[in-house]
């Protein structure tokens, strides 16, 4: 609670979108990266470049990675000196305005992302894309350069071994909260913990991807974030942002429920399925919704699964009532992250090369 008092008396950071307007759409001041230096390594961002309209055309297709209802990631080589990155595409083609209020919100929040190794870095964010497909038509109007990551997210990872050992668990977690103590000291919240938002590299290193429903950290002013609660995936969402009059969500700064979602995401590793309902229970949102919000059991996992300082690890987490929920530095000291501190990435990327 000391903690919870404390944070409660830091000012949030105010950070003002543009409109989505046509005319302010067209003079958002995008990052225009151009070819970085043949010594530079995907985490350094490319310099500026003046001639702005070549960019993207230096870019060279390679494969499809991703792929959604709102866009697609592309891998792509920069064809003046080889270097690898992903592409995210936006399209507009429907719910326009929603889209490019979220392509505004996920700009201006890595525009401000660009010192932490556990976050997955932009190089460049340009506007009215003009990265054609196949069939020559525009794909998008909003293109993200960002660091590629060679082996894909911890989704891939769990979808192949569904499973992961403690130690590997232990190692992803430390990583993510490392994320998030970075962010939420920029006052950003992520809302949208989950395993296909956790990426991985080729060093076995897990970095935290995608702003696309990011908010500054609440300062009961900012109503458009306040009204937009739902934004994410409702599988991994707290109680106070599925029913914040039960929980008395709008109190909260909103970092508690990035806490949350990491401990669903260390059960689902732990366990190889999506922890918070049964196995025969279908995910939609009554189920998950009760499971979440209402049911009087505690969520822990189960004694047979897992050491004690799992079980209490995800305890602290998974705690209905965000006041007496574990804080990311207490999650940073906790004993099952104490345990395995000395068990280094090079034995977690032996796990993730084995199982690519």
């Amino acid at each position: 609670m000391t903690l919870v008092r404390e944070r409660r008396q830091h000012k949030a950071l105010s950070l003002i979108l543009p409109s989505t307007s046509a005319n302010s759409w067209q003079n958002h001041n995008f990052l225009s990266p151009s070819a970085p230096s043949s010594t530079s390594s995907n985490n350094s961002s490319p310099s500026t470049d003046n001639n702005n309209d070549n960019c993207l055309a230096n870019l060279e297709k390679l494969d499809v990675i991703g792929l959604g209802n709102s866009g697609t990631v592309y891998k792509v080589r920069h064809k003046k000196n080889g270097e690898i990155y992903a592409l995210k595409v936006l399209r507009f083609r429907e719910n326009k305005e929603g889209l490019q209020q979220q392509a505004l919100r996920e700009a201006e929040f890595l525009r401000r992302v660009v010192d932490s190794r556990f976050v997955v870095m932009c190089h460049g964010v340009f506007e009215n894309g003009g990265f054609e497909e196949s069939d020559g038509s525009s794909s998008g109007d909003v293109c993200f350069l960002l660091e590629y990551m060679e082996r894909g997210s911890l989704h891939d990872l769990l979808r192949k071994r569904q499973k992961l050992p403690e130690d590997y668990v232990s190692i992803i977690a430390r990583s993510v909260l490392q994320g998030l103590q970075y962010l939420h000291g920029m006052q950003i919240v992520h809302r949208d913990i989950k395993p296909s938002n956790l990426l991985i590299n080729s060093k076995g290193e897990v970095k935290i991807a995608d702003f696309g429903v990011s908010k500054v950290a609440n300062n009961n002013s900012n109503k458009e974030y306040l009204n937009n609660s739902y934004m994410g995936t409702c599988a991994y969402m707290s109680p106070e942002r599925i029913d914040p009059e039960k929980w008395d969500g709008n109190s909260c700064y909103g970092y508690e429920g990035d806490v949350w979602s990491i401990g669903v995401v260390v059960m689902e590793c732990c366990m190889g399925r999506f922890p918070l309902i049964s196995e025969d229970e279908k995910p939609d949102w009554v189920t998950l919704m009760c499971s979440i919000c209402f049911e009087e059991k505690k969520l822990e996992m189960p004694e047979t699964d897992a050491s004690i300082e799992l079980r209490n690890f995800v305890g602290r987490c998974l705690v209905r009532d965000w006041r007496e929920r574990a804080t990311v530095e207490e999650l940073l000291s906790h004993p099952f992250l104490i345990k395995f501190q000395n068990h280094s990435l090079p034995s977690f990327f032996t796990c993730v090369s084995n199982y690519s």
